[in-house]
């Protein structure tokens, strides 16, 4: 059997096909504002959705819940019960934050946010309960070992049932394989790497059924390029997607986004917003609340 003939029987194709597939509430997008660490910018972001008439659907935290307060979760919870909007937080310990020299070097970056032996694997599973204890239902992951563990727990009642599982972009991963590989170990949401092209962004969604979070705009450590035209082919080809927005503002990943800040993210989100009704109106949008949110409880 030829590769390409092998590779359609498991599931991945190249086809570039308009996505048919959709959210529960057979929508096609939804937007998402990473880089909220703290009750004080997330305030200010839910303050500027009225300002500037526009809907988030998702708000993610992307500095690590060990390095907020309980506190501060719980405040970051009870905003996003009020708006109806789900709140994610990211796992802690990681190789950024541990002794790992090798992590801190040009070669070692490849290790990315991956945890490093038995003890950061533990830390970490303690980081999740942690949050789902006081009432969080959306977690970012960046290792794989951890997502498999977390799914494991999470079909054995050791974590809620209805907690999300996000793979961050950081995770590294850009083919169908991998995101199909992804899927079957328990993630609900999925983050490729950020500069894929339309025809690969359509090969992960031909492979795999949970939704696909994608920048729309990125910070200058990222590549700073912005898709805002994009937009629109991005949803027709994608679908179900997150449309992750306001990233241009921040100076690099796990920036501590200010008040002000906020506010400039949603700005962004207005703009995408326009794109998506001036090239593609009939694109459909969840509404805030829909039932498979995880919203904090």
């Amino acid at each position: 059997m030829k590769t390409r003939e092998f590779l359609k029987t498991i599931g991945i194709d190249d086809n570039l096909e308009i996505s048919k597939k959709r959210f529960p509430d057979n929508s096609e997008y939804r937007f998402e504002v990473p880089g909220i660490q703290k009750p004080g910018a997330m305030r200010a972001l839910i303050d500027a959705t009225d300002k500037y008439d526009v809907e988030v659907h998702r708000v993610t935290q992307t500095k690590g819940i060990m390095l907020l307060t309980d506190s501060e979760i719980l405040q970051m919870a009870d905003i996003a019960k009020d708006a109806k909007i789900e709140l994610f937080l990211s796992v802690g310990p990681r190789a950024t934050y541990d002794t790992s020299a090798s992590a801190r070097t040009e070669e070692g970056k490849r290790i990315g946010y991956r945890l490093r032996g038995y003890n950061n694997l533990f830390y970490a599973i303690e980081d999740v309960k942690r949050a789902v204890e006081l009432g969080i239902r959306g977690i970012v992951v960046y290792d794989e070992g951890l997502l498999w563990t977390l799914g494991k727990m999470r079909a054995e009642g050791e974590i809620p049932k209805d907690t999300h599982f996000k793979i961050s972009a950081h995770t590294g991963h850009g083919n169908p394989a991998s995101a199909k590989l992804l899927e079957e170990i328990g993630a609900d949401s999925f983050n490729p790497v950020r500069d894929l092209q339309i025809p690969m962004i359509a090969s992960i969604r031909n492979a795999i059924n949970i939704s696909i979070d994608l920048h729309t705009e990125n910070p200058k450590s990222s590549g700073g390029f912005i898709r805002h035209y994009e937009v629109p082919e991005i949803i027709k080809y994608a679908a179900p997607v997150y449309l992750k927005t306001g990233g241009s503002v921040a100076g690099h990943h796990g920036w501590d986004t200010t008040e002000k800040q906020a506010e400039e993210r949603i700005r962004q989100v207005s703009l995408v917003q326009d794109m998506i009704n001036r090239y593609y109106e009939d694109a459909i949008m969840s509404k805030r609340g829909v039932a498979d949110l995880a919203i904090p409880q």
